[in-house]
């Protein structure tokens, strides 16, 4: 019994399942033209997916430059203001002593005048 199946499967296949070659070419042609359009689609979404991939490896080192930008930004800013800092510290002292040397060069004035006779009039 095996034998008679397998003789008719070995027959069918080997005829190509009772198609006509004629019918087998046209469906030949016709897979063809889809695979071509199949290629032609693959190829497009390959080339969106490189571009994809291209963009997002540009992002990847905007991203990367960008932090290196604002940790170096940081760095200036922190000598900036440290500079800022001392800069009017420097000005308060020399404020604080330019309004000490005339609080002192005042009390002399006061001093000095203290002294004097008030001057008499004579009518």
């Amino acid at each position: 019994m095996w034998l008679g199946l397998t003789a008719a499967v070995g027959l069918a296949v080997s005829t190509g399942c009772g198609q006509s070659s004629e019918d087998s070419e046209a469906r030949l042609a016709v897979l063809e033209a889809e695979g071509k359009l199949m290629d032609r689609a693959l190829d497009t979404v390959e080339d969106r997916l490189m571009g994809s991939q291209g963009r997002l490896a540009m992002w990847n080192e905007l991203g990367r430059r960008h932090q290196e930008v604002s940790a170096i930004q940081c760095k200036v800013a922190d000598a900036h203001i440290a500079a800022i800092v001392k800069h009017y510290d420097k000005q308060d002292q020399k404020a604080r002593v330019i309004k000490q040397r005339n609080s002192m060069a005042s009390a002399d004035t006061s001093v000095l005048t203290s002294g004097k006779a008030p001057s008499q009039r004579n009518n």
